[in-house]
């Protein structure tokens, strides 16, 4: 029997999936759609091996888009009727969720608890849930929260220096992000270098338009960059990354914004849009290598950033073995990985430039032979691995 697994990823105003069978790793199917919510047509595309469809109906809500998506499987395949489970991924697990947990009433409500940490993206999530359960009754569905590989960090880590009865209270502490990424890919890292998983000392570099990156020691995680939001952390596209939390009472007093507009500022117009005018980070390498003072600015701030989370967490580590770059930047700009690489001479360093331009699906070494840290580019699948999770979660 099939034991296809529906993995659904519905963010604020859109639902990606895919139809995956966990063991093969074959994608079946898989779509987008967008523009949920907005006050034109949403579109929903289809994919099917090189076929493609799309239709542009009215999307007023996640769950009239997810029976438009269930509605595509019905007139363009494959059948649904093979799908053993449905995996959900979900943002903000918060302290409650630290591993994949088949979805009930109960979790549904715990999960409507957490929506205060993440407020765009949580809402959408738990509709998309309600709304595939209605659409597959009798199957089950799984959560697989992008906190969890966190949840365990040493306190040291995940503790902010607070009123400690503030913090309980409002649940300030941590979380981190990205965690299924961070988890697969470091789990892909050892086989690839033939390494021994329990004792490698790695370091996970998810850069897209977010980014984190993340200390892992034995296969468990000891730091990561994003805290109680995925604003925190690196630089990244839109968002700014740290800053002094002061900057936000003085812009209030300065410009007279409110939380809010602050709010937006930092996570919407900041980052390598705010300080190059582009996020797009093929646009950056091409003002960069035009002479643009302010992308070259802004990969200098972009790459003494990672950098310095780069070496704090070699400290922390005692020593690393494995750095690995993936998700869209990491992956797919040779301009970036450059130009990280750079700053991480005092630990040993050496990129081979040649290796570096090599475009290539497999996990592959970017750096020297002589380098004292290995190198590597991953591709990120993080369906992949929310499918293979859920598998092994029911024993499929």
């Amino acid at each position: 029997m099939p034991k296809h697994i529906l993995v659904l990823n519905c963010g604020s105003s859109s639902i990606k999936y895919q139809l995956i069978d966990p063991d093969s790793e074959e994608v079946l199917a898989k779509g987008l759609g967008e523009r949920i919510g907005g006050a034109t047509d949403g579109i929903v595309t289809h994919e099917v091996g090189d076929q493609k469809w799309s239709v542009t109906p009215r999307l007023p809500d996640h769950t009239t888009a997810l029976a438009v998506v269930f509605h595509m499987f019905g007139q363009h395949g494959p059948s649904l009727k093979g799908v053993a489970a449905v995996a959900h991924r979900t943002v903000h697990g918060g302290d409650r969720f630290s591993s994949p947990t088949v979805i009930t009433d109960d979790v549904v409500h715990t999960m409507q608890e957490l929506i205060p940490l993440a407020p765009l993206h949580n809402p959408a999530g738990i509709e998309g849930i309600r709304a595939a359960r209605s659409l597959l009754p009798d199957v089950p569905h799984v959560g697989i929260f992008d906190t969890a590989f966190f949840v365990n960090l040493p306190k040291a880590a995940h503790s902010y220096a607070v009123n400690k009865e503030l913090a309980e209270r409002n649940k300030i502490r941590k979380y981190g992000f990205h965690g299924t990424s961070h988890q697969y890919v470091s789990g892909i890292v050892p086989i690839a270098l033939g390494a021994d998983p329990a004792t490698l000392r790695q370091i996970v570099c998810h850069l897209g338009n977010g980014a984190s990156v993340s200390a892992i020691k034995g296969g468990q995680p000891i730091e990561t960059s994003m805290g109680l939001t995925p604003l925190a952390g690196l630089v990244m596209g839109t968002r700014s990354g740290d800053i002094d939390p002061g900057i936000f009472a003085y812009l209030g007093r300065a410009e007279g914004w409110n939380i809010h507009r602050i709010d937006t500022e930092l996570n919407l117009k900041s980052g390598m849009v705010g300080m190059a005018g582009v996020s797009d980070m093929r646009d950056v390498e091409a003002r960069f290598e035009a002479g643009d003072p302010d992308a070259i600015d802004a990969m200098d701030v972009y790459t003494h950033r990672l950098g310095f989370y780069i070496g704090g967490y070699a400290n922390l580590l005692g020593g690393v073995e494995a750095i690995t770059f993936t998700a869209g930047v990491g992956e797919n700009s040779a301009f970036a990985r450059r130009e990280i690489c750079k700053k991480l001479a005092g630990i040993g360093v050496v990129l081979d430039e040649e290796r570096n331009m090599i475009r290539d699906r497999s996990p592959h070494l970017i750096s020297a032979p002589e380098s004292a840290v290995k190198v590597l580019v991953v591709c990120t699948n993080e369906e992949l691995a929310m499918a293979q999770q859920t598998a092994a979660l029911l024993s499929l």
